[in-house]
């Protein structure tokens, strides 16, 4: 392994430093005036533990001002029915609360929340969700497992010097494992496997205890999780392996304080330092220098988990780094903000795949941003997110159609709310299917109540000005008003055509008065004239 780490990647065995640019244990000081534009937040609410990271974005590279991690373990608290326990929801809440005191001064644009596998898991979310957003002051993202290894391969390889070698990254969190696959900057192969350091432990290593059966049967079941993506992986092939996480971390640590490797994760190592942890017979009793106390009741699981990784992936060594979700989440935050939204490259890949009229979707979308321009501000609707996914669902709008014409906005709701898609949070994909699917025939008021309560009413306008839309061009580019006033107060919605437009399309008109019936069964009225 010929790469060295910059300053702004930490790696165990190679001068081990701080990630980005920062001092270890930095506090944040707010000033009477706060944060700056320039400022961002990420902040992962992993199965084990919850992260924050505020940063300063300097000259193309972040210096970190705060950082924060709070011990949750949110998967511990999920029952078998993946019920959460009161005691560890309130843990949660309380950890949110302090980390919405420094979030506070940030521009609300600049700050990203996500939530990872237990989140996913999580029964009755809508409850607790709106517990934790109310607690922390921000939307909180749960992403999907793919989505969340883009995030983290993306973190690695934009503030790591690894140079454009071959590599495979992989993350061990509390409730799943992401493996990534992919050369430089570009991910080529990425899964998350349902295992993870939390669940693992609390099934095989109860009240701390560890032995050798024990070992055999956590590592077991790792293998039968991880064994079913291997020959995908070998396909793309790697010349570096990295590890990210505090698990990774911790058993970097302690092999090397061990005296099992000289500076960083090897298999011989890894077994020594097994063979240690049975000998020891309690998580209590390992004597572990570099692994911190409340990483010991999760250590029997990751162990279990990093050994067979390093098995069926037949590793002989591993840098490990601190970089990982949340830098991620960071750079993605700055990609949207500085318009190189990846979710605008994942509409593009979809329209392409699917063979979407792109000139008739563009003038779908043209009309609908700029009546949603119109009335936004009457409307009371301030999130950008709403804005872009309407965007994205005037160009997305017909994607079914080369499913059926018979119902394509419900072919096209499914293929929207249940791809992989890259950029997408979960709450983000079902905003987006909701759109399209209620984007003409009947209103569908039943498919936005599976979204956040604070977005409906919302999603449900939006979706309004993009039946709208798409009804003015049901011509496809003929026929279309070169100018058309939207006003709304209340539940009134006023169209304003150009002299005589109505009378020369009677279609349209005729299309009005029937989307005027369609819109008074969720109380809404639309005159036009």
């Amino acid at each position: 392994m010929s790469d060295q780490p910059s300053s702004n990647a930490s790696i165990v065995g190679d001068q081990t430093v701080n990630p980005f640019n920062t001092e270890a244990g930095s506090s944040l000081s707010l000033g009477a005036g706060g944060l700056g534009d320039d400022c961002y937040a990420a902040v992962d609410l992993g199965s084990n533990s919850f992260h924050m990271v505020i940063s300063r974005y300097v000259h193309d590279e972040f210096v970190v001002l705060d950082r924060q991690r709070e011990v949750v373990r949110l998967a511990a608290g999920l029952d078998d029915n993946n019920n959460l326990s009161e005691e560890v929801a309130q843990r949660a809440l309380d950890c949110l609360s302090r980390f919405g005191q420094l979030l506070r001064t940030l521009p609300p644009a600049n700050v990203r929340a996500v939530g990872t596998n237990a989140l996913r898991r999580l029964n009755a979310k809508k409850g607790f969700m709106e517990r934790a957003e109310a607690a922390i002051g921000h939307n909180i993202e749960i992403i999907a497992g793919r989505e969340e290894a883009r995030l983290i391969y993306l973190g690695v390889s934009k503030w790591s010097a690894y140079g454009d070698e071959s590599r495979l990254v992989i993350d061990i969190g509390g409730g799943s494992t992401e493996i990534i696959a992919g050369r430089g900057e570009s991910a080529v192969c990425r899964e998350s496997l349902e295992v993870g350091c939390v669940v693992l432990s609390r099934q095989y290593f109860s009240e701390g205890k560890l032995s050798n059966r024990r070992f055999k049967r956590a590592m077991l079941a790792a293998e039968l999780a991880i064994q079913p993506v291997v020959e995908q992986f070998r396909l793309h092939g790697w010349t570096q392996v990295i590890g990210c996480s505090g698990t990774m971390k911790s058993m970097a640590e302690a092999v090397i304080q061990g005296g099992w490797s000289k500076d960083r994760l090897n298999r011989e190592g890894l077994f020594r330092l097994r063979d240690h942890a049975i000998e020891a017979g309690h998580v209590d009793k390992l004597n572990l220098s570099g692994v911190n106390s409340d990483r010991l009741p999760v250590f029997g699981g990751g162990l279990a988990i990093l050994l067979a990784l390093f098995e069926l992936f037949d590793i002989q060594e591993m840098m490990v780094s601190d970089i990982a979700l949340r830098e991620g989440v960071l750079y993605d935050l700055v990609g949207r903000s500085a318009a190189e939204d990846i979710r605008d490259t994942t509409v593009a890949s979809m329209l392409l795949r699917w063979s979407v009229d792109t000139e008739h979707s563009t003038g779908v979308r043209n009309t609908a941003i700029d009546l949603y321009d119109q009335v936004a501000s009457a409307w009371d609707i301030r999130d950008s997110l709403f804005r872009s996914a309407l965007g994205w669902a005037a160009q997305l709008h017909e994607v079914g159609l080369q499913i059926s014409h018979d119902g394509y906005h419900k072919h096209g709701a499914y293929l929207v709310g249940n791809a992989d898609l890259a950029g997408f949070a979960r709450r983000d994909q079902l905003l987006l299917a909701a759109l399209v699917r209620g984007h003409r025939r009947k209103f569908p008021s039943d498919t936005f109540e599976d979204l956040p309560s604070t977005m409906v009413t919302p999603a449900k306008r939006v979706a309004v000005v993009l039946r709208l839309a798409v009804l003015l061009h049901r011509g496809r580019g003929s026929h279309v008003p070169s100018s058309i006033d939207m006003s709304v107060e209340a539940q009134q919605i006023v169209l304003k055509f150009e002299p005589n437009w109505l009378e020369s399309n009677p279609l349209t008109e005729a299309d009005l008065r029937q989307e005027r019936i369609w819109l008074k069964s969720i109380g809404l009225k639309l005159s036009f004239r």
